[in-house]
């Protein structure tokens, strides 16, 4: 089941959603502490995450799929965000240094077209964070938040996913590893339950967490066969 704009953002003013996107926040820092300079995408429902890097970023939009509605922009920054086909982004061939892709993949009509149009705006030293539900949690299972609904991904498949689609995974993580059963809502008991979940059980934490890179070697042999088939076809 998918769910719309309007609804992660009723989730993420409620206390359980402060507490989730704290958590993911704390994950995402150490894998980017730094965006001085660069342009930045969220990309999916990202508006409670690229506040890492509104101030530090030359340059940080956010575009969520059509299917999902519009997203809001906190009110206080200039409007920087559009709804787009999946498939087809409002950006301009290696024109991303920083890709967040989060509340996105698991709602795509196509993952793979998703990701292909993800690698297009990607600078070819670009980064990316994917951030989906981890199919050995709770959390993927409870629908009242938004990581119970989609598809959710084991690391394994996850990581052959962006394999496929010619991405290279570089770091991996995990966030939530707080039961999603209403424990942790006071933000400082959170912050203990999550460290003791990373040390005890990180297999479950709710969602899973990979940066990845361009495989750009990856298409050479794809672009030379394009290449052959098209003269064939012209003789």
């Amino acid at each position: 089941m998918s769910i719309d704009a309007t609804t992660m953002a009723d989730f993420y003013a409620t206390r359980h959603g402060v507490m989730a996107a704290r958590q993911i926040r704390a994950r995402l820092g150490v894998l980017w502490p730094d965006a001085t300079g660069l342009d930045v995408l969220g990309l999916g429902y990202a508006a409670p995450y690229v506040r890492l890097w509104r101030e530090q970023a030359a340059r940080c939009v956010m575009i969520t799929p059509a299917q999902m509605g519009a997203a809001r922009w906190p009110a206080s920054r200039p409007n920087a965000s559009a709804a787009a086909e999946e498939d087809c982004l409002p950006l301009a061939d290696v024109s991303i240094d920083r890709l967040l892709l989060i509340h996105g993949l698991e709602h795509a009509e196509s993952a793979r077209r998703m990701l292909r149009e993800a690698w297009r705006v990607l600078r070819p030293e670009g980064r990316m964070i994917v951030v989906v539900p981890n199919r050995a949690s709770l959390w993927a299972y409870l629908e009242r938040t938004p990581f119970g609904h989609g598809q959710p991904y084991s690391a394994a498949q996850l990581g052959r996913l962006l394999a496929g689609s010619l991405f290279r995974v570089e770091r991996r993580d995990v966030a939530l590893l707080i039961p999603p059963l209403g424990f942790g809502k006071d933000l400082s008991t959170a912050d203990l339950l999550e460290r003791l979940g990373r040390r005890a059980m990180p297999q479950l934490g709710g969602v899973v967490v990979a940066e990845a890179v361009k495989d750009v070697a990856g298409v050479i042999p794809l672009m030379q066969g394009r290449r052959r088939l098209v003269l064939a076809r012209s003789g």
